[in-house]
């Protein structure tokens, strides 16, 4: 039996590897959103760095 894995990397560098049928829980819901909060802000904060460089 072969199964499809997907892999999910989050932003501390873990790897998690899951396979393709597993359907996401609230709480691993809640461990992703998180995830692409803390990225959306560090995403943020080197967009106002490259604003205040090409300024100078």
């Amino acid at each position: 039996m072969v199964h499809e894995v997907g892999e999910i990397v989050t932003t501390t560098g873990d790897v998690d590897v899951v396979e393709e049928e597993t359907h996401f829980n609230s709480a691993s819901a809640q461990i992703l959103i998180g995830e692409i909060i803390v990225c959306n802000r560090d995403l943020e904060m080197v967009k106002q760095n490259i604003t205040d460089v090409q300024k100078k």
